[in-house]
């Protein structure tokens, strides 16, 4: 009987330990920007869906909200100064935290989206800083400095990553010569590993973690390479070059933007790179240790809107053509094409959303061989500065953030 008790005590605490961490993150689950919604609208009205609510004064930016089951976190500018803000879900400010310095040398203000791990946000600002603050009150628990503790290289336009999180590690692209990639304890802010990649600076790459059976690999850019890292020892594994500017020809905003989460799905991953060698399919071996590339077509060509994987097509905006593009995944041919603009996509429902920049919110749909068509579009009006944020899809609201403004859309289906 003793014995069966202990057994019986073993499971209970191991069910306790073992719990999912709740994370709210840049794109959704996987990065991948499907976001697991159903019974969504598929035409929407001739002004578009209706407004829930908007607010103001959520300071200059660019990042994405991020939208958890009880509030919104959004970062801004506060004059020159990264500030934290929460909101409950009809908009009304909770409350808010500057952090540290913004970047403000051009298109100044907020770059990061915050990520959301149980009790804490990580969060990044334009100067490279990294925070880790409370949930509950913003409270700054611990942060690293991007030129002390990392010697960081700045990028033309600021830096620009979104906190990716794996177990009790934090990953980070100082893009330094000693501290290029760093992990860090989640909890703590202590350094775990360190690589040295190629030396290079960032490229504005937000990160995407490659979960395989007996491994997990860190995915980012540097300025001219893809980079696959070993999550647990910091192992460059492999790398895949930009080699689209030659080599007496790179410097700072010549070649060196990779804003795009890769893709892995079935043993292959997917990228665009519009500042390197455009849409790119690679093999990944079983034991993620080698990548073999299957095909590449530089006229898919997205570098900072997102891509999305449905079924066997992949979709993103053009760079060269002002463009929205789907692509054969399988023979890496163009399939379909649209001429709305550049712009930033999410998938929804087995439906497209796509935030071009020139405001333009527009609701696709598509079928399996990647045809599209436009099932509503409207114009977004309110708030100032580019139109670069992605949109956000939760609970049927369809959030959008234009520089000081964030609104919320009803975009669930009476059916």
């Amino acid at each position: 009987m003793k014995t069966v008790f202990l057994f019986l005590l073993g499971i209970v605490i191991l069910s306790c330990t073992s719990k999912k961490s709740e994370t709210y993150q840049w794109r959704g689950e996987n990065r991948g920007g499907i976001f697991p919604e159903t019974n969504l609208l598929k035409n929407w009205p001739e002004n578009g869906p209706e407004e829930i609510w908007f607010t103001e004064g959520i300071g200059n930016g660019y990042g994405s909200p991020t939208i958890t089951d009880k509030e919104i976190f959004v970062t801004g500018a506060v004059d020159s100064t990264a500030t934290l803000f929460c909101l409950d879900l009809n908009g009304k400010i909770s409350w808010k935290v500057p952090f540290g310095n913004e970047w403000v040398k051009n298109y100044a203000g907020s770059r990061s989206q915050p990520t959301v791990v149980d009790d804490k946000i990580y969060v990044g600002s334009g100067m490279g800083n990294l925070y880790c603050l409370n949930r509950d009150n913003g409270e700054v628990l611990w942060s690293k400095d991007f030129s002390e503790d990392f010697q960081g290289i700045y990028p033309r336009f600021g830096h620009s990553e979104a906190a990716l999180i794996d177990g009790d590690k934090v990953f980070w692209t100082p893009g330094g010569k000693e501290y290029n990639v760093v992990a860090l304890n989640r909890f703590t802010g202590e350094l775990l590993w360190s690589n040295k990649g190629y030396g290079e600076r960032s490229a504005y790459n937000p990160g995407t973690l490659i979960t395989l059976p007996n491994r997990h690999i860190f995915v980012t850019f540097s300025a001219y390479h893809m980079m696959g890292l070993d999550a647990q020892t910091g192992e460059l594994l492999w790398t895949h070059d930009q080699d689209n500017v030659p080599l007496d020809k790179r410097q700072p905003g010549m070649g060196d933007t990779h804003s795009n989460c890769v893709v892995y799905d079935n043993g292959y991953i997917y990228y665009a790179a519009g500042d390197g060698n455009g849409g790119v399919k690679l093999q990944l071996s079983d034991d993620g240790s080698e990548i073999t590339e299957v095909w590449r077509n530089t006229g898919f060509d997205s570098y900072m809107g997102g891509i999305v994987k449905i079924d066997n097509c992949l979709y993103g905006s053009g760079t060269s053509k002002k463009q929205f593009k789907s692509i054969n995944a399988e023979t890496g041919e163009i399939s379909d094409s649209l001429k709305i603009g550049w712009g930033a996509l999410i998938a929804a429902d087995n439906m497209l959303y796509y935030y071009a920049q020139n405001g333009k919110l527009s609701l696709l749909s598509h079928d399996k061989i990647g045809k599209m068509t436009e099932q509503g579009q409207f114009k977004i009006t309110r708030g100032g500065q580019e139109h670069f944020s992605h949109p956000v899809i939760k609970d049927g609201i369809l959030y959008q953030r234009h520089g000081e403004v964030l609104m919320a859309f009803d975009v669930k289906s009476e059916n």
